[in-house]
């Protein structure tokens, strides 16, 4: 694991002992300079700089898996990376969904996200934590639990964390961010918001309609069930935060950016076979989440259809709010992923 900010390696300064002394050393001096003139006479001398870094300075090998602390106004976050196969400067940022944890990005135990992209000229960035966060910019630390430091990933994940990869050779405008649940409304505004960062976004089972009659009291729910986050200290009821957080809001603004959008029915498939109580309640949920974010999902895509935006909509006929489904729709994706990056 890496720390701190990633920086050309600085080059150490031999000490100086003071300034010389005696008639000795200005002898030396004075010879020193009638040495030079004769040279100085013939060629003018250039100016000496410091010789601009091109290449990247803590390039891991390429293909290579790494853990990278990554400095923030929030405080240091964990960032997974698999650096891409041949060392291209193309980045997919993955984004987790409601209950990130804050040890591993879902993406990188739950799918096989790594596999699928191992053999490919492409950076996964899969930063760590964001419970609840919809990966916005908070305007005050939730009260309902606690929170220390207000939320700023929109800022660390648009500003600070592509400074800091940009030292590692991944560009900073040719990148692509793709998210499930919360983490799939989060990449859309994402790449709305900052269209020279991003060239394509996906969202899995995103929700994609949170102004609509009673989207906000479920969010707030399900915050409050993921952390004890309280919905209104990330944006006050329809204010001009929150509405800029809704993609059927800005969808104008997502126009000629390819995407990829996807939702199920929320009928069990063949990834839900619940042995247990407790499985039959979580394919339960994980079908109620599921036929949510279609009805969002099926919304949006009739305002983007409004405006004449193209995107590339898939609506599986089975398939429930769970991991399995999410690994399916993110390989349905890649040919879209490395077209828009250029990195096959």
């Amino acid at each position: 694991m890496r720390f701190g900010r990633a920086a050309a390696p600085m080059r150490s300064e031999s000490g100086r002992r003071g300034a010389p002394r005696g008639w000795r050393n200005r002898i030396l001096a004075v010879g020193a300079a009638a040495l030079a003139l004769p040279i100085a006479a013939g060629v003018a001398a250039p100016i000496a700089t410091a010789a601009p870094v091109h290449a990247p300075v803590l390039r891991a090998p390429a293909g290579g898996f790494e853990d990278l602390m990554v400095p923030s106004s929030m405080g240091p976050i964990k960032v997974q990376v698999q650096w891409a196969s041949r060392g291209g400067n193309a980045a997919l940022y993955l984004l987790d969904g409601l209950r990130a944890r804050d040890d591993r990005n879902a993406w990188s135990f739950e799918t096989n996200a790594l596999q699928q992209f191992a053999n490919d000229n492409i950076t996964l960035v899969m930063p760590v934590g964001g419970q609840s966060s919809f990966y916005t910019d908070w305007y005050a630390p939730s009260n309902t639990n606690g929170q220390k430091t207000t939320y700023k990933w929109e800022t660390f994940l648009t500003k600070e964390l592509p400074a800091f990869l940009e030292g590692y050779g991944v560009s900073r405008t040719n990148n692509a961010v793709a998210g499930l649940s919360m983490g799939g409304s989060g990449a859309l505004a994402l790449a709305a918001y900052h269209r020279d960062q991003f060239k394509f976004a996906a969202s899995y089972s995103g929700y994609l309609n949170i102004s609509a009659p009673g989207m906000r009291e479920a969010i707030r729910i399900a915050m409050l069930d993921a952390g004890k986050f309280n919905v209104d200290s990330m944006a006050a009821p329809w204010s001009p935060a929150w509405l800029r957080m809704d993609p059927f809001v800005f969808a104008p603004q997502l126009k000629g950016l390819p995407m990829y959008i996807s939702a199920a029915s929320g009928l069990p498939g063949q990834f839900d076979a619940p042995n247990s109580a407790v499985g039959v309640f979580n394919t339960s949920n994980a079908m109620a989440l599921e036929a949510l974010s279609l009805v969002n999902t099926r919304a949006f895509q009739a305002r983007l259809a409004s405006l004449g935006i193209p995107a590339r909509f898939d609506f599986p006929a089975q398939g429930t709010h769970s991991w399995k489904y999410w690994e399916g729709q993110l390989f349905n994706s890649r040919n879209q992923i490395l077209d828009a990056t250029g990195a096959w």
